[in-house]
């Protein structure tokens, strides 16, 4: 058996219980962004970061140009791909379901379907479950 490849209960309960995740992403000449703060929430078995301005510029621009980020929070710190989920292409049923967690966790502030990262943890190294 291989390890999953994608987020472990426990990364989605540390990533949906944190305010704000920190994300990194490389800039055009491959030096690491300074990290900024981000708010996160976990919808089903994803996670999903948003900016509000900047879509094309900033860390935000420098994910979807990339695909990669590094993101961390308490007790975790690890390499992602990012999905641009932009709203034209986005499942109605799953963005509806992002926008209503962003209301619920962060108050007025939910909808920004056009600025919405998927997180998926970069390719993990295959180990074997230990059985228990």
């Amino acid at each position: 058996m291989t390890y999953s490849e994608g987020w472990t209960e426990n990364e989605l309960d540390l990533l949906g219980a944190t305010r704000e995740l920190l994300i990194s992403v490389r800039k055009p000449d491959g030096t690491w962004r300074r990290a900024v703060p981000v708010w996160v929430v976990c919808v089903r078995t994803s996670v999903y970061v948003r900016t509000w301005y900047r879509r094309n510029t900033g860390w935000f621009g420098d994910a979807v140009r990339t695909g990669h980020a590094r993101v961390s929070v308490p007790g975790l710190s690890t390499d992602v791909t990012v999905t641009d989920i932009v709203a034209a292409e986005a499942d109605p049923g799953l963005r509806a379901d992002v926008d209503e967690s962003y209301r619920t966790k962060y108050g007025r502030y939910g909808d920004a379907a056009s600025t919405t990262l998927r997180l998926n943890p970069a390719e993990r190294q295959q180990v074997p479950l230990i059985p228990e």
